[in-house]
């Protein structure tokens, strides 16, 4: 569960739905700071929220959670190299160093090379020695997870 993804598709759903930030607060019965944490990534909504979440927007609680993305931009993670470099930029800012990290271990040198010609104060052979070895089922999830925020991102764009 990426906490990034859920709370840009929670902003997705609203926008997507013409909600301001008041409006969705007033139908759902909480306050629109708590609307505003989901949308920030502090927290999630609790279970009871979901539940109302999924029957206003006509998803299920696991869509809100696991969002499934369709591939808008791009369907591989090698294609964020087709991605300008400053946009490339604020959106990988978007994941931890160890996320960017695990998931260039199954990139290309070319891939590689661009991220950390992108992020220069990180040092990626550090990071990738103190992470050490992973399945390669991690490097795929963390891989999805980059991609689907692309493509929600190009999504929200569209709105």
């Amino acid at each position: 569960m990426n906490m990034n993804i859920i709370s840009k598709y929670l902003q997705f759903l609203r926008k997507s739905h013409h909600y301001t930030q008041e409006d969705l607060a007033k139908k759902l019965d909480i306050s629109r700071q708590a609307v505003s944490k989901w949308e920030t990534g502090m927290t999630v909504p609790d279970l009871e929220v979901l539940l109302k979440i999924s029957k206003l927007y006509n998803v299920t609680i696991n869509d809100i959670l696991e969002p499934n993305i369709q591939p808008r931009r791009i369907i591989d993670f090698e294609h964020i190299t087709t991605i300008p470099e400053k946009e490339l930029r604020e959106l990988l800012k978007l994941f931890d160093t160890d996320t960017l990290v695990t998931a260039l271990m199954g990139a290309s040198p070319e891939t590689n090379s661009l991220c950390e010609k992108l992020f220069p104060d990180v040092d990626f052979k550090m990071v990738r020695n103190s992470i050490g070895r992973v399945r390669i089922e991690t490097v795929e999830e963390m891989q999805k997870q980059i991609i689907a925020m692309i493509n929600l991102q190009s999504v929200e764009k569209e709105i």
